[in-house]
C-alpha cells in the first residue's frame, strides 16, 4: 500500500521536511495523530481521533477536496487550510496516499508539511501530482509509522510494489509493477526481524526520458515494519527517492555497500550467484552469466582445471533484461563449453580478465555458430569476462555483455566489476566449501547408521530418522536391528547426549560397540554393563587429552525377541520405556526397570521378559520424540498411543503418522524411532530331543536328524547336518554335564542348537599331524556358515547356521594335517 512519489521531488519539494502524519479511514474519521501533527496545528491525540477529519480544515467547502480524493483510486497532492487550536489558520501542503485492506477497505494515509514559498492556491487540485497509488496484502493498520510510502504485507510470501520507478522493478520489458528481488528481500528480512533498515541503491540513466540529462541516480531507501494498536506487525513500509548523483566515487561505494549486503545472504551456492546475478544486472551490464568448474558444482573438492582438453564448464546461474535471452543460452545447471579462443577459456588459462568488442572480426564467434546467431539477434556490442578467483582458486568465469547500454565496457566499468566478482568470489567459495562439509558430516552419518535394515523372518521393520541439526543432517541417536543366533533378533535405539558431528561420531563407536557385544550372544542387562564401562572409559580418555568428553553421556534400550518361544527380553539405561501396541488391548508401556544412563555407573541393570503374541507391534524411540511438542511429556505419550492405535495398518504408516503427530517442522531434539511387528515361527518348523549322557546316543540322534531333514525336504544337508550334530554332542557328553539338548531350527538358515549344564567356553584350535584329536570344533567351523556358544543361566549352548539349499556357497577344501579331505556340503568324507 502507499506511494512512490519520489520521481517527482526536488528541491522545492515540501514533503522532504514531512514533519505530521495521520490516518483518516473510510469514513472520513482520524484513526492515528501525531506528535508531528500535533506539533502543527495545536490538538492532541485525544482531541482529533474518532472525530472527523473535515473538521479540521478552515471553511467546510474545503471538504469537497477531501470527498474527490475518496471517490479516486489514486494517491495526491494539495494546499489545505486549516485551523490551529490557538485560533489561526495554517497552511500545510499535505500527501493522500491509499491504504487499501485485504477485505477491500479504504483507508487513507496522509502527509503533512509547512507550505514552501510560491506554493499554489488552496483551490490545487487535490488528485494531481507526480504521486501514484499502489495496493497492499495484509490488513490496514489502525496506526500508521511516519513516511509510508510503500508497504509489503506481513502474511505473504510475495510482495508486491506499484508506483514503483524502474530501478525498484524488474527491468524493462520484463513487465512493470513488479518488485525487484533486491527490494522484495529487504522487506522480508525486516519483516523476520522486526526492526528498520536504511540502505541506498544505485541506478543507471534511463534512457529515453527527456529532462533527465542521462544522469545517474542513487536511491535511499527505508524499510520499517507497520504496527496496529496491539503491537502486531501488519506489513513493511517501504520509503524511496531518487537523487541525482555525479560523483563517480560516489556511485561506486553505493554499489559496493549495495553488492556486500545482497550477496552472501546464505551457504546456498545456486543462491548465491543468483544474488550476484541480480546485483550486476541492469546496474552494470545487460546480461550476466556465472559458468562453475564442474568439480565446484559437486563439492567433491576444491576447483583444478584439467591439464589437457577444455574445461568442464556448468551454468549456475544467468540474468538478463530481455526474458527471451536464454532460449538461445544454456539453462542453469546444463554443462557449457567455449570455442577454444574464447575469452572465457583465455580467462580461466591466464586469471586474467578480458574485454573486447563483439563483432564480425572477432576471431572466434564463427566457430560457435550458436551463440554468433544470439549476439547478432540482440546486437550485443561488448562484452566483459572474469575470473571467479578466491583464496587461490579459480572456481569459474563471469561473463558480461551490453546491448541496451550504448557504451562499451570501459577501464573504470572493469576495475568496479572486479570488486564486485571478487566480493562474490569469496561467497561463492564459502558455499563450496559449506557443501563439501556439509556432503561429508551427510556420508559420516550414513556410514555410521545401517543403510538398509536387514530383513528377518522374526520382525517386520520400519523406522525413521530426523536430527535436530537439518542444516549438518547429522545427530547422535541411532537404531539398529542385529541377528542374533536361534532365528532372535536384537532391536537397539539409543541417544547421545548433543548434537552435530560430535554426538555423530560418539553415535557410531557406541553403534560399533552394541554390535559387537551383541554378536557375543550377552543379554540385555550384562550388553549394557559393558557398555556404561565403555563410555565411561572413552570419557576419560578424552578429558585426559584436554579434547572434551568424546561420549559425555547416552542412553540406550536394548531388547531380544525370540519368534520361538514368542518373548521379548529388555533392559534400558536411562531411555523411555517400549510402547507395545497389543491387537487386542491398549497400547502399553511395560514397567522396565530403569538404569541408569551410560557413563554414570552405579546402580546395575535389570532385564524383564514380556510375553508377545504374534502381529504385536513395538515402538522403540529416543525421548526427542515425546518431548517434541511444547506440551508436557505425558501429552506426547498420548498423541503416541494415538499414533500407535490400530497396530493392523502398515508400518509405513504408522511412521508418517507419528511424525505428524508427535513432531513440529524443527524439532529441538534429535529423533530416531523403531517400529517392529513380531512375527512366530511356527511349531513344524523347529524338532527338538533331549539326549542322555551315553556315547551310543549319538547314533540314535543322527538318524533322527536325518529323519526330520527328510521331512523338510533338506536332504542335501543331511551329511553335514549329521557330522556337526556327531561332533556337537560327542563333546558335550564328554566334556560337559547334562542335561543334554538338541535342537534344529528351519528358518531362512538351518540351525543347529546344543545345549548342556556347563559353563566352559569351547575355543577353536588345529591339531597337530600327531594329534589323535582336537579337530573337532575345527571340522565345525569349516561345515558352518556360522558358529558361536551364549550362554544361559542353566548353561550355555552352542549353535551353527547353515545356508539352505539354492544359498549354498562352495567352501574350499579342509587340510588337517592328516591326509584328510571334508567336502562341504553334501560331499563324501574320505579318510
Amino acid at each position: 500500500m502507499g506511494v512512490n512519489g519520489a520521481s517527482g521531488t526536488g528541491p522545492g519539494d515540501p514533503f522532504t521536511t514531512t514533519t505530521a502524519v495521520a490516518v483518516v479511514d473510510a469514513d472520513g474519521l482520524i484513526t492515528y495523530w501525531s506528535q508531528g501533527a500535533q506539533d502543527l496545528l495545536g490538538y492532541s491525540t485525544a482531541d482529533v481521533v474518532r472525530h472527523p477529519a473535515w473538521a479540521l480544515l478552515r471553511d467546510r467547502d474545503q471538504g469537497a477536496v477531501v470527498s474527490r480524493l475518496r471517490r479516486t483510486e489514486r494517491a495526491g497532492n494539495a494546499v489545505l487550510t486549516f485551523r490551529h487550536r490557538a485560533g489561526h489558520t495554517v497552511r500545510l501542503a499535505v500527501r493522500v496516499c491509499p491504504l487499501l485492506a485485504a477485505d477491500g477497505r479504504r483507508d487513507w494515509l496522509v502527509l503533512g508539511a509547512h507550505v514552501p514559498a510560491g506554493a499554489p492556491p488552496t483551490s490545487a487540485d487535490a488528485t494531481g501530482g507526480d504521486a501514484t497509488g499502489t495496493t497492499t496484502a495484509g490488513t490496514a493498520p489502525s496506526s500508521a509509522t511516519p513516511a509510508d510510502t510503500t508497504t509489503a504485507g506481513a502474511g505473504r510470501t510475495d510482495i508486491t510494489t506499484a508506483g514503483t520507478t524502474p530501478t525498484d522493478t524488474t527491468p524493462t520489458g520484463t513487465g512493470a509493477g513488479r518488485t525487484s528481488p533486491v527490494v522484495t528481500r529487504y522487506a522480508r528480512r525486516r519483516l523476520v526481524s522486526g526492526q528498520p533498515q536504511v540502505t541506498v541503491a544505485h541506478a543507471p540513466p534511463r534512457r529515453g526520458r527527456p529532462g533527465r540529462g542521462g544522469r545517474e541516480h542513487s536511491r535511499p531507501r527505508t524499510f520499517f515494519p507497520l504496527h496496529d494498536g496491539a503491537g502486531r506487525t501488519l506489513g513493511i513500509c517501504y520509503a524511496a527517492r531518487n537523487v541525482s548523483v555525479q560523483d563517480p566515487t560516489r556511485e561506486r561505494l553505493v554499489l559496493l555497500n549495495a553488492a556486500s549486503e545482497h550477496i552472501g545472504t546464505t551457504l546456498d551456492l545456486d543462491r548465491t550467484v543468483q544474488e550476484f546475478a541480480e546485483v550486476a544486472v541492469p546496474q552494470l551490464a545487460d546480461f550476466v552469466a556465472i559458468d562453475l568448474l564442474d568439480v565446484a558444482t559437486t563439492g567433491k573438492g576444491p576447483p583444478t582445471r584439467p591439464a589437457g582438453g577444455p574445461p568442464a564448464l556448468r551454468r549456475a546461474a544467468h540474468l538478463s533484461i530481455r526474458p527471451d535471452l536464454p532460449k538461445v543460452i544454456a539453462e542453469a545447471g546444463e554443462p557449457i563449453r567455449y570455442p577454444a579462443g574464447s575469452l572465457q577459456n583465455r580467462c580461466l588459462a591466464t586469471g586474467q580478465p578480458s574485454r573486447e568488442a563483439l563483432g564480425p572480426g572477432t576471431p572466434w564467434l564463427p566457430d560457435d555458430p550458436v551463440r554468433w546467431t544470439g549476439i547478432n539477434r540482440f546486437g550485443v556490442h561488448t562484452h566483459l569476462v572474469l575470473p571467479l578467483r578466491a583464496r587461490g582458486l579459480t572456481m569459474g568465469v563471469v561473463t558480461l555483455l551490453r546491448w541496451e547500454n550504448p557504451d562499451p565496457f570501459t577501464e573504470d566499468d572493469q576495475l568496479l566489476i572486479e570488486d564486485l566478482v571478487a566480493r562474490a568470489a569469496v561467497c561463492v567459495d564459502n558455499a563450496r566449501r559449506f557443501a563439501r562439509e556439509h556432503q561429508a558430516a551427510l556420508t559420516l552419518q550414513t556410514s555410521l547408521l545401517p543403510p538398509n535394515l536387514p530383513s528377518h523372518n522374526a520382525v517386520e521393520v520400519a523406522h525413521r530418522y530426523l536430527p535436530a541439526d537439518a542444516e549438518s543432517g547429522v545427530g547422535g541417536d541411532w537404531f539398529d536391528v542385529i541377528p542374533l543366533s536361534g532365528a532372535r533378533v536384537a532391536l537397539v535405539v539409543g541417544d547421545v547426549i548433543g548434537h552435530g558431528l560430535h554426538a555423530a561420531a560418539s553415535m557410531g563407536r557406541l553403534r560399533a560397540a552394541v554390535q559387537t557385544l551383541a554378536d557375543l550372544d550377552q543379554s540385555p542387562d550384562e550388553l549394557l554393563a559393558h557398555l556404561n564401562d565403555l563410555v565411561m572409559r572413552l570419557s576419560d580418555e578424552a578429558e585426559a587429552a584436554a579434547e572434551g568428553p568424546a561420549a559425555a553421556g547416552a542412553t540406550c534400550v536394548y531388547a531380544i525377541y525370540d519368534p520361538i518361544a514368542r518373548t521379548m527380553v529388555v533392559a534400558r539405561a536411562g531411555h523411555p520405556s517400549p510402547a507395545i501396541a497389543h491387537l487386542t488391548e491398549p497400547v502399553e508401556f511395560p514397567d522396565i526397570p530403569a538404569g541408569p544412563p551410560l557413563g554414570l555407573g552405579g546402580l546395575p541393570f535389570e532385564s524383564a521378559e514380556i510375553p508377545l503374541e504374534k502381529g504385536t507391534v513395538i515402538a522403540l524411540y529416543s525421548d526427542g520424540l515425546i518431548q517434541a511438542s511444547d506440551q508436557d511429556v505425558d501429552v506426547g505419550i498420548e498423541r503416541l498411543c494415538f499414533a500407535l492405535a490400530h497396530p493392523d495398518r502398515p508400518l509405513e504408516e504408522m511412521c508418517d503418522t507419528m511424525v505428524r503427530a508427535l513432531l513440529s517442522d524443527r524439532p529441538r531434539d534429535d529423533v530416531a524411532f523403531l517400529i517392529v511387528r513380531t512375527r512366530a515361527l511356527s511349531p513344524d518348523r523347529v524338532a527338538s530331543w533331549d539326549v542322555p549322557a551315553d556315547p551310543s546316543a549319538v547314533r540314535v540322534v543322527r538318524d533322527d536328524v536325518s529323519d526330520r531333514l527328510s521331512q523338510w525336504g533338506l536332504e542335501e544337508l543331511a551329511f553335514t547336518t549329521e557330522l556337526i550334530v556327531s561332533e556337537l554332542v560327542t563333546n558335550a557328553i564328554r566334556h560337559a554335564r547334562g542335561p543334554i539338548k538338541l535342537r534344529l531350527i528351519h528358518e531362512s538358515t538351518l540351525i543347529c542348537e546344543v545345549s548342556d549344564g556347563g559353563h566352559t567356553s569351547p575355543h577353536l584350535r588345529r591339531a597337530g599331524s600327531t594329534d589323535e584329536g582336537g579337530r573337532g570344533l575345527f571340522l565345525v567351523a569349516q561345515l558352518a556358515q556360522r558358529w558361536g556358544t551364549r550362554y544361559t543361566s542353566s548353561g550355555k549352548t552352542i549353535w551353527t547356521e547353515q545356508p539352505l539349499p539354492g544359498n549354498i556357497q562352495a567352501k574350499r577344501p579342509i587340510h588337517t594335517g592328516i591326509n584328510q579331505t571334508y567336502r562341504s556340503p553334501g560331499g563324501e568324507a574320505r579318510c
